[in-house]
């Protein structure tokens, strides 16, 4: 298995030194000033990306409403087990004591 090259790692003896690859400079330019659209355009652009989205249908609808009544009945009587049981360990801890 080979070694990994650990950055910090000093040249052996005799070895040739690493060149350094220049390194570029890039200017950006600085970001320009949007253009507004006018008012007109702004609605044409909204009804156009509104008629992109999909709506659910009404079956698809009363599913998904059905699915997240069944998990609120399912969270509720896992929280109420939960609460009744630590109460009932509560109250035997504490009947300990007197």
């Amino acid at each position: 298995m080979a070694k990994a090259k650990t950055p910090g790692k000093r040249p052996q003896l005799g070895a040739k030194p690493q060149t350094v690859p220049a390194v570029q400079t890039v200017a950006v330019d600085a970001p320009s000033a949007k253009k507004k659209a006018n008012p007109a355009q702004f609605l044409s652009q909204v009804r156009a990306e509104a008629r992109k989205i999909v709506w659910p249908s009404r079956k698809e609808t009363w599913i998904t409403s059905v699915m997240v009544f069944i998990m609120v009945l399912l969270a509720a009587l896992f929280f109420w087990v939960v609460d009744t049981g630590l109460g009932f360990a509560f109250r035997q801890i504490i009947s300990f004591g007197s």
